[in-house]
Order: structure tokens, then C-alpha cells, then sequence
């Protein structure tokens, strides 16, 4: 019998059991066109990757960027990069080589990566939205509030709270007898394995979609006031100055947007799952997760004029370099 026949035991008939390893079933219905899925997220992690390494490296090595603003989307793309690889290469071995076997460790790391990095990833795009209200409505104020000694202790703020919420959700899920092994999803999503347990879930469900609801409204209604005072100050501007000063924030509103507003869609298929088909919601997760790794360096890199110039900086030097080698 192959990994993906492991059979699904009845929680009716069992007691439960730990098990050594899971099996992740993929996208539940479409198996037979995984392989159709593969090159499309294949193609979206090797942008994900190259894109965020060269706005790391442009942001390390071209001192005109080592300003707040380009600091925080640092570390926006260094989180990227963490939950991407949290979950692709996996979902990519399921696609192309049916390796649809993960141990329990690996599942429940998965799990604990995604959910925190997902949360550090919230906490940035409220320090972002911060930020920019800083910029445009008390410019002059900026470098005395917004320093680049904050940036260390935004970072470690968002890690520790998104810690703090996730470690009793793992070990919430973690201590539950499990009557099946086969995850009925394309990664170690947090909701799907817990519903393979044998005993009552309404804790671990409620706990899951509390704390998502916890993190939203702490940070949506930060980054709506922080966006609305933006507007009115811009407002105020003569009519030849508003786009300059609102086009600062042009990339973070489409990030912001393709972060949040997946997130709602999915959370909105998750209460009505009845009447929509498994592999909907599945394939909604997946793009709510997946779709803004891959639009966040195209965002930055296409709008920010800064940014672009120190992608040339940086090939500019790397051909100096081998001109000097030859």
C-alpha cells in the first residue's frame, strides 16, 4: 500500500493514538492534476526567494537605503522567505513526487512557523502603516520618533506576541488523540489536523479563530487610523502635492490589501464550509498564504524608485567585480 492509500481510521472505532507521521492528501478531489499545481507554485517560490534575497542584499549593501521605511521591509521579506520555505518545499514534493508523508515533528513545526511568521507579518504591516503616518503627517518629526534603533524592537515585539498566542495553540493541538493521520489539506494547517482528533475540538477551534480575531482587531484598526489620518492630511495638501505624498503609501495599501483581505475571504469559506466544495476553501488558504510572498518584492521593487536603484546598485557592483577578476 502506497502513502497516499494509508487508510483513514473512524474516530467511532478508536480510542486514538499518536502517530508516528501524517499523510497530506494534497487538494482533496483534484489529485490527479497536482502536477498542474506544481510548476505555477514551483515558479512562485523561486520568485518569492529571488526577489526578497535581492531586496535584502540591496537594503544591506547600499547605505542610502538604510533608512526605517526600508528596514521594515526587510524584514517584511525576511518573513516572506521564512513562510514560504515553511511550507512549499513540502506542498512541492506532494505535487511532483506524491511524497505525501510528513512525521509528526516536522507537521507540528510546520504548523508553529506559519502561524508565528503569519503574525510577525501582521505586526509589520501595523509598524509600516505607523510609519508612513509619522512621514506624511509630522514630517518633521520623523528622524526624532521613527529612529533606526526602533526597527530591532518592532521586530522583537511582533516575534514575541506572535509566540505568546501560537505556543498554547500547538500545545493545545499537540496533546490530542488522533483517530486518522491522513490531513485532508496541502500543509499542516492548524484547523485540519486537529479535526482528526478523536475527542471534542470546540477549544481548539475557538482558540484558533480568537486569536486570529485577537490579532486583527489589534492591528486593522491601528492601520485604518493611521491610513484615514494619512488622508486627511494629504487632503489638506495643494492639489499639485497630494499624489507625491500619497504615493509613499501606494505599495503598502496593496500589500496590506493582498494580505488582509484573502485572509477574511478564508475566514468568511471557513463559517459557510458546507456548502462550498473542500478544495475551494483549500485552494483559497493556499492563495492567501502564498499570493502576497510572491507580490511583495514586485510590489516594492516596481514602486519604489529607491529600491529599484539599489537592485542596479547592487548589479553594478557585482559586474565591477568579475570586470576586476578578469
Amino acid at each position: 500500500m502506497t502513502n497516499s492509500e494509508a487508510p483513514i481510521l473512524s474516530p467511532a472505532n478508536h480510542t486514538g493514538f499518536t502517530p508516528s507521521s501524517f499523510i497530506l492528501v494534497g487538494i482533496p478531489g483534484l489529485e490527479m492534476y497536482h502536477i498542474w499545481f506544481a510548476a505555477p507554485l514551483s515558479f512562485m517560490y523561486i520568485v518569492t526567494l529571488v526577489g526578497n534575497c535581492f531586496l535584502l542584499l540591496s537594503v544591506k549593501t547600499v547605505r542610502s537605503l538604510h533608512k526605517p521605511m526600508y528596514l521594515l521591509i526587510s524584514l517584511l521579506s525576511f518573513s516572506d522567505m521564512v513562510l514560504s520555505s515553511s511550507i512549499l518545499p513540502k506542498m512541492l514534493a506532494i505535487f511532483w513526487l506524491n511524497d505525501v508523508e510528513i512525521s509528526f515533528a516536522a507537521c507540528f513545526f510546520q504548523m508553529f512557523l506559519m502561524h508565528v511568521f503569519a503574525g510577525v507579518e501582521s505586526g509589520i504591516l501595523t509598524a509600516m502603516a505607523f510609519d508612513r503616518y509619522v512621514a506624511v503627517c509630522n514630517p518633521l518629526r520623523y528622524p526624532t520618533i521613527v529612529r533606526n534603533s526602533l526597527i530591532p524592537k518592532i521586530a522583537a515585539i511582533s516575534l514575541s506576541r506572535a509566540v505568546l498566542v501560537v505556543v498554547p495553540q500547538s500545545l493545545l493541538a499537540i496533546r490530542v488523540p488522533f483517530c486518522s493521520r491522513s490531513i485532508v489539506h496541502s500543509f499542516c494547517e492548524h484547523i485540519a489536523v486537529v479535526k482528526l482528533s478523536c475527542t471534542d475540538i470546540s477549544l481548539n477551534s475557538a482558540y484558533g479563530m480568537g486569536i486570529t480575531l485577537a490579532v486583527a482587531a489589534m492591528d486593522l484598526p491601528s492601520i485604518g487610523v493611521s491610513y484615514a489620518l494619512i488622508l486627511r492630511a494629504v487632503l489638506n495638501l495643494p492639489r499639485k502635492d497630494r499624489f507625491k505624498a500619497f504615493s509613499t503609501c501606494i505599495s503598502h495599501i496593496c500589500v496590506m490589501s493582498l494580505f488582509y483581505i484573502p485572509i477574511a475571504f478564508s475566514l468568511t469559506l471557513h463559517r459557510f464550509h458546507t456548502s462550498i466544495p473542500l478544495y475551494v476553501h483549500i485552494i483559497v488558504v493556499n492563495a492567501y498564504l502564498l499570493l502576497p510572498l510572491v507580490a511583495n518584492p514586485l510590489i516594492y521593487g516596481a514602486r519604489m524608485a529607491e529600491i529599484r536603484q539599489g537592485v542596479f546598485q547592487l548589479f553594478q557592483k557585482q559586474k565591477d567585480r568579475l570586470c576586476l577578476c578578469k
